[in-house]
């Protein structure tokens, strides 16, 4: 695990070596958190370019010899390398088979001879996470490719005869030699859905690579093309397979993965918060090794928000070596400025500060942790679901006409004051995602604003209502409406630029490694083939991982409904916060910004601040924004 960074310039400017050097440790001193370890350069002029890569490393597997940059024996292909590759060893023994030899026992290295042996061919056959960039003399070529589910963040740009890319947006922008300009498109993503998912971010011309996507650029006419690693299986006919069949597999890929996700050189333990699907990959985990293994959980002073007795149950079953981290409001609001610069662009997700601090305690006693992420895109886990199958429902038996006059009327019995996600909430939430033209699943995902009233607040000229356009047309349809659509909404949407680009920054934060046994192509492949109520049946969310493994749990705890990171943002809006966020809010602050409509941003802010209406996720949205524009943005 580490970071990478690169970039190639043709502008023949008389640079020297040492100069280019500077250049690239400088993109990679920015993120030394990524790879403490250590670091690693290289550099090429020729006559037509100045080319050069770099890396930090976080040393996890072949602590002794796994340096990079690492080179061919030829030294003509040269790889710089993010992530882990789960499937090293037995491509490892497939290659030497074939008489190939090894340095080193690094997965860096495997890379590299599969890529000298079966060409872009061999990207689709690893099994990781990561991000990676190969410099290739003999064909002229660099290829920079992203990990099938996006776990490895990379950033690009290409103007004025550089291409530029990197593990954090913070080193790409170094290069940059004038002040790029905000996206519309990135600014309404942001906006809606709290985050910007690939291939956007905040700035026009600095893209995200996709998930499941590499970028071939040739070096004799400076051009790139972006293309698809491997293939998605997606049938809309399902596979007939019993169900105790599909639970057999089911349990045993899980098993799998959790297994090659535990191969390290270095202490590793697992986030274990009680839920079913960090429970299941804790006890994988445990019944895979021959002494306990360290759990990790987060506990509340407030204990509305605290679950640790779930975490306990399962700690105490497996004989883990339980490590309980009980957190205060004092010790989130420590980090606030710390955790949300660290994205170098707007995000919202409020369980950012949490899971930040579970990494830096987990850090003190770990190198690598196991985490649960990416059950719900697997096996149907989300609320969200079945409200979506519900407004289908729902739209069949109630008019548009009746429907609009039942919001209207219940309205003002809906209002709350404070930030309490209770009934209210949860009620006024699902009347507004019911759309009776196929854009309710997009509105169900806009955490923050919403189409309808995003123009309430931002000036005509940066409202950009298409941004879902690009996602729309690589999933082939407008409106999802059963499961697996849902599904795969989020898998392109929600995981790639919310989910996962919160526990990469986060942990890396803290030097820290997350391994998400979940996040398996055999997984996500094996659960497209299956019958959809074998996911979720009426209510029964994730119906075929639990009775997976109901049995090797107490009778009904994985039945045991799960609040996840709640954190009373809304209230810190009023109160520790309040002073920054009304300072963002000053009329000739946000005249001279030029964003948003004064009047109505302010009007939305005192009413949240007043107690008088609860706005908590448009105002810390909005908050969010503020304080990477004056705090990062201002400054460039």
């Amino acid at each position: 695990m580490c970071g990478i960074n690169g970039f190639i310039d043709i502008n023949k400017d008389n640079t020297t070596k040492e100069q280019l050097n500077n250049q690239i440790n400088s993109m990679n001193n920015l993120i030394i958190h990524r790879g403490p370890d250590s670091e690693g350069t290289y550099v090429d002029q020729t006559p037509s370019y100045n080319l050069a890569m770099g890396m930090r490393r976080l040393s996890i597997i072949d602590l002794s010899s796994g340096d990079q940059p690492m080179f061919s024996d030829d030294k003509n292909i040269v790889i710089v390398f993010n992530g882990e590759i789960y499937n090293f060893i037995a491509l490892r023994k497939s290659l030497k088979e074939k008489g190939i030899e090894f340095n080193t026992e690094s997965d860096t290295e495997v890379i590299l001879r599969l890529y000298e042996a079966y060409g872009v061919e061999s990207f689709k056959m690893l099994d990781g996470m990561y991000a990676f960039s190969i410099y290739d003399k003999k064909l002229d070529k660099v290829f920079i490719v992203r990990d099938f589910f996006g776990e490895k963040p990379l950033y690009y740009y290409f103007l004025n005869g550089v291409f530029a890319w990197g593990s954090e947006l913070k080193s790409v922008i170094k290069q940059l030699k004038e002040k790029p300009a905000i996206s519309k498109v990135g600014l309404n993503l942001f906006l809606r859905l709290t985050y910007i998912p690939a291939p956007y971010t905040i700035y026009d011309d600095i893209h995200k690579l996709e998930s499941n996507h590499y970028i071939e650029i040739s070096l004799s006419s400076f051009s790139y093309d972006l293309k698809t690693v491997t293939s998605e299986l997606i049938k809309s006919e399902k596979e007939t397979i019993s169900f105790d069949k599909a639970k057999e597999d089911v349990k045993n890929l899980v098993y799998e993965s959790v297994v090659s996700r535990s191969i390290s050189d270095v202490p590793l333990g697992t986030f274990l918060s009680g839920g079913v699907d960090s429970s299941v990959v804790s006890l994988c985990l445990a019944q895979s090794k021959s002494s306990p293994i360290d759990t990790f959980s987060i506990g509340f002073e407030n204990k509305g928000y605290d679950e640790t007795d779930k975490s306990k149950v399962v700690a105490k079953l497996i004989k883990s070596n339980h490590h309980e981290i009980v957190i205060g409001e004092k010790d989130l609001k420590e980090d606030v400025d710390s955790i949300l610069m660290n994205f170098d662009e707007p995000f919202a997700d409020s369980s950012s500060l949490p899971t930040y601090l579970v990494s830096n305690r987990t850090r003190d006693y770990v190198k690598v942790a196991l985490t649960g992420d990416g059950g719900d895109e697997m096996f149907g886990g989300y609320n969200k679901y079945y409200v979506g199958t519900m407004n289908n429902n729902y739209k069949k038996f109630v008019p548009s006409k009746l429907h609009n006059t039942v919001k209207k009327i219940s309205a003002p019995f809906l209002t709350h004051k404070t930030d309490n996600r209770g009934i209210k909430f949860k009620i006024k939430r699902l009347l507004n995602s019911i759309d009776y033209n196929d854009e309710f699943y997009w509105d169900i995902i806009s955490l923050g604003f919403t189409k309808s009233n995003i123009n309430n607040y931002l000036l005509p000229e940066h409202l950009n209502l298409d941004i879902f356009d690009h996602y729309k047309e690589k999933l082939a349809f407008t409106g999802p409406t059963s499961l697996t659509d849902f599904r795969r909404v989020d898998k392109l949407v929600s995981l790639e630029g919310d989910m996962l680009v919160k526990v990469d920054r986060t942990s890396m934060l803290n030097s820290l490694e997350c391994r998400a046994p979940f996040l398996n192509k055999k997984i996500w492949d094996y659960a497209n083939k299956l019958p959809e109520p074998y996911l979720m049946k009426g209510f029964n969310k994730k119906r075929i991982l639990k009775e997976a493994f109901e049995k090797e749990f107490p009778n009904g705890f994985l039945d045991k409904s799960k609040q996840g990171f709640g954190v009373p943002v809304g209230d810190w809006l009023r109160s520790s916060l309040r002073d920054e966020l009304m300072s963002y809010s000053e009329v000739n602050k946000l005249d001279k910004q030029a964003i948003f409509k004064t009047d109505d941003i302010i009007k939305l802010v005192k009413n949240h601040v007043e107690g008088k209406i609860d706005n908590t996720f448009k105002v810390w949205t909005y908050y969010c924004f503020q304080k990477w524009y004056f705090n990062i943005y201002d400054k460039i």
